[in-house]
């Protein structure tokens, strides 16, 4: 077994059916979580980029250096540019994930009723290819 460090995912080499039904399901979990955490980090940016802007008014009108209001300002404009590039990303976590759900409806679609025959039986299945040996 491997662990991703990342997300503490852990895969194995077992490539049966179930196992890879239960890795697409894992996966579709992953992503919608990582979505749901993107969508909140996107909240605080813009709040944070929108106190940026209103703290840089503040300085404004306070006729403190100009410089401090440019500095404010940058940062709200760069907040508000990270916010856009995290909606970006949790658009694609969440379309990753909806993709993720199709492939498995397609994986049991495909290979769902052989599972069910091969597991029914008591007769040993051979390996696949066994005859091109």
């Amino acid at each position: 077994m491997s662990s991703d460090n990342t997300s503490g995912t852990v895969t194995s080499d077992d490539n049966s059916y179930k196992a890879t039904q239960a890795k697409l399901d894992r996966l579709s979990k992953a992503l919608d979580d990582k979505a749901a955490g993107l969508e909140a980090l996107q909240r605080r940016m813009k709040a944070n980029a929108k106190r940026a802007a209103d703290t840089a008014q503040a300085i404004e009108h306070a006729d403190l250096d100009p410089r401090f209001v440019e500095l404010t300002s940058a940062v709200s404009t760069a907040l508000g540019g990270a916010a856009v590039h995290i909606q970006h990303l949790t658009e694609d976590a969440a379309a990753s994930a909806a993709h993720s759900r199709v492939l498995q409806r397609s994986h049991a679609r495909l290979y769902g009723r052989l599972d069910e025959v091969r597991s029914g039986r008591q007769e040993k299945t051979p390996r696949p290819g066994f005859l091109t040996e």
